[in-house]
């Protein structure tokens, strides 16, 4: 009977979020920015070659460009270059379109696609009490982001709470949540897996394995930078590995059950 006195010390630790705010949610360093203004080419120029991912790049006229859907947010260049590049506090880091990583693009999100496809589960999960199903997928991944996917389900997440489960087979599934650079052994099975899920189905990269192939895509592990030419993503969730606070923003985007406050980021 330990635990009973246990959670009567310890009180409530499941997280209220989206229905209430989190402190954790708004402080966690989910991401990197390059920050506004002119900027020392020689520096920006020294600290994009130290990138691990090539995740930083300088155009012509000087100005910087970081795309979050490569960085693996090893702080190198926050570290070497503060006054170009900065934390970004906050999980609300899923976006509906790659190219709404790229730090500082005005790329708008292509909304009405994706709110057909979320209408459409409304629709089809209504009954349900929206009761969701997510069928996770590890296209080769390093394992770092499967830690995080698995912690939703622990005390403090608890995505039960929230109608949203996860499920072994895709044929129950209504969410893919692929994890992974996409390698070549998993081509086919991701292929057979995307197929035999029923529409209308949503499907999220999750980590920067996923969204880019991070440190490893491109090489003769993988078919492809990413799950890009795999598969048609429908939201994306950078990091490496995306915290469980931003995979369940991502979730929660894709369904469109965003606080209201929380929906114009993503």
């Amino acid at each position: 009977m330990p635990w009973v006195f246990r959670g009567l010390r310890d009180g409530l630790l499941t997280t209220g979020w989206p229905r209430r705010p989190d402190p954790y949610f708004d402080r966690f360093p989910a991401a990197v920015d390059v920050a506004p203004g002119p900027v020392d080419a020689d520096l920006a120029t020294a600290t994009a070659a130290d990138c691990p991912t090539r995740a930083i790049t300088i155009d012509a006229e000087g100005s910087v460009t970081l795309d979050q859907g490569r960085c693996i947010l090893c702080g190198r260049c926050v570290t070497a270059a503060p006054q170009i590049f900065a934390w970004r506090r906050g999980a609300a880091t899923s976006t509906l379109s790659r190219e709404r990583l790229l730090s500082g693009s005005s790329a708008p999100d292509d909304f009405d696609d994706l709110a057909e496809v979320r209408a459409a589960l409304h629709r089809r999960v209504r009954r349900l009490r929206r009761s969701v199903h997510i069928r996770h997928v590890d296209a080769g991944s390093d394992g770092s982001d499967e830690w995080e996917v698995r912690a939703l389900l622990n005390p403090v997440y608890d995505i039960h709470r929230l109608g949203i489960f996860f499920t072994a087979s895709p044929r129950h599934a209504d969410i893919l949540l692929i994890t992974g650079i996409g390698s070549a052994g998993m081509t086919h099975p991701l292929a057979r897996t995307v197929a035999a899920t029923p529409e209308p189905r949503i499907v999220i990269a999750a980590g920067t394995d996923a969204v880019s192939g991070g440190l490893i895509g491109g090489g003769y592990a993988s078919a492809s930078d990413g799950l890009t030419d795999l598969v048609d993503v429908d939201v994306w969730i950078p990091g490496s590995p995306p915290s469980p606070f931003s995979l369940l923003h991502g979730i929660l985007s894709a369904l469109d059950r965003l606080p209201a406050d929380e929906r114009g980021r993503s």
